[in-house]
C-alpha cells in the first residue's frame, strides 16, 4: 500500500516532514534565474528552467534527511505546459533519489473527469499498445466535498496501482470554520468530522501494514485542537498536516497529529525551506545548504515532542 512506502521513508529518516516545492519565481535565487533567461530570454522556458534547477537543487540536499516532496500544482500551472513538464521531471528526479512524492492538486470532479484526473496524476494510459504514466506521483491531495461518486475513481486508480491520496478534511486557511466547522444536527458532529468518517468508510479496500489505509486526510497544522480531536477519532487515518512555519504553526502545536509510536502524520513545510538562504545571511548560492538546515531545524523541532521511533 503506497502510504506503507511513505511511512517507511518516515521510520528511515526518522523524520515526519515532507517539504513542499511550490516556487514562485522570487524564491528562486537570482544566480539561476540569471543564466536560465540568459539562454531562453525572459520567456516561459527560461522560468520553467529556473524552477526545475532550483527543485533539484533542493532535492539533492533534502532527499537523505526528508523522506517526501510536496509539488503544487499551481505553481507548475501558472508556467503553461512549460511548467507541467517541470512537474513531470520534478517527480521523475524525486523518485531517482528514493522520495515519495505527494502532488498537491486539491482535484475534484466527477465522473470521466475525476477517472481523467485520477488517471492522469496517479495511474497510467494507453498511448497505441503501450501504457504509460503521465505524472506517476505516488499519493494525490483531493477535495472530497462532492461526495463518494467522486473519490470511487480514485480507489480503483489507488488498489491497481498502489497509490494513495489526501482528503481535505480541516484545511488550515483561517477560513476553512465557515463551513467545516458547521455541526450536522442529526449527527450531533462537525462537517469536517464526518468528513473524516467518509474518508475512513473510503480507507477500508485500501488496508496497510503499519495499521493506516491508503486514504489519508489533510489536517491543519493551524488547529491543534482538532488535530488531537481526530487523531482520537480515526487512528487508521494517516495525517498530511500543512500549516508549519511561514503559517504560523511549531512543533509543540502538531503533538496531537502522531500515535504513541511517533506515527500517523507527515507534517508540510514549503516557503521556510525554500526561502531559508534569505535569512541568516547566507550566500544565494548556498541556497541548498539553507533548506538542509532548515529541514534539519524542522525536524528537531517536531521530534522532540515525539515518542523515538
Amino acid at each position: 500500500m503506497s502510504l506503507d512506502r511513505l511511512i517507511e521513508g518516515i521510520i528511515k529518516t526518522k523524520n515526519p516532514t515532507v517539504a513542499g516545492l511550490d516556487a514562485k519565481l522570487e524564491y528562486i535565487p537570482e544566480f539561476i534565474k540569471e543564466k536560465n533567461f540568459a539562454e531562453y530570454s525572459y520567456t516561459l522556458e527560461g522560468a520553467a528552467a529556473s524552477m526545475l534547477e532550483f527543485n533539484k537543487g533542493l532535492i539533492d540536499a533534502l532527499c537523505d534527511i526528508v523522506p517526501a516532496i510536496k509539488p503544487q500544482c499551481a505553481y507548475y500551472e501558472l508556467l503553461g505546459w512549460q511548467g507541467m513538464k517541470t512537474l513531470a521531471e520534478t517527480i521523475e528526479y524525486a523518485h531517482s533519489k528514493g522520495m515519495y512524492v505527494i502532488t498537491d492538486g486539491k482535484r475534484n470532479d466527477i465522473g470521466s473527469t475525476m477517472e481523467a484526473y485520477a488517471s492522469g496524476h496517479l495511474g497510467k494510459i494507453m498511448v497505441g499498445d503501450k501504457e504509460v504514466a503521465p505524472f506517476d506521483g505516488d499519493a494525490l491531495t483531493v477535495n472530497g466535498y462532492l461526495g463518494t461518486d467522486t473519490i470511487a475513481p480514485l480507489l480503483d486508480v489507488c488498489n491497481k496501482y498502489d497509490k494513495g491520496i489526501f482528503v481535505l478534511v480541516k484545511t488550515s486557511n483561517p477560513s476553512s470554520g465557515e463551513l467545516q466547522d458547521k455541526l450536522l444536527k442529526e449527527e450531533d458532529t462537525t462537517i469536517y468530522h464526518h468528513m473524516g468518517t467518509m474518508c475512513s468508510q473510503w480507507g477500508e479496500s485500501l488496508q496497510g501494514k503499519y495499521g493506516y489505509t491508503g486514504i489519508g486526510a489533510v489536517v491543519g497544522a493551524t488547529y491543534p485542537k482538532q488535530l488531537t480531536e481526530l487523531r482520537a477519532a480515526f487512528p487508521k487515518i494517516f495525517f498530511l498536516v500543512p500549516g508549519y512555519g511561514a503559517q504560523g504553526a511549531g512543533g509543540q502545536d502538531i503533538a496531537g497529529a502522531f500515535d504513541d509510536k511517533g506515527l500517523g502524520a507527515i507534517v508540510n513545510a514549503s516557503r521556510s525551506i525554500m526561502c531559508a538562504y534569505k535569512k541568516n545571511n547566507y550566500d544565494e548560492k548556498d541556497f541548498a545548504e539553507a533548506a538542509r538546515a532548515e529541514a534539519i531545524r524542522m525536524r528537531d523541532d517536531i521530534t522532540q515532542y515525539l515518542p523515538k521511533f
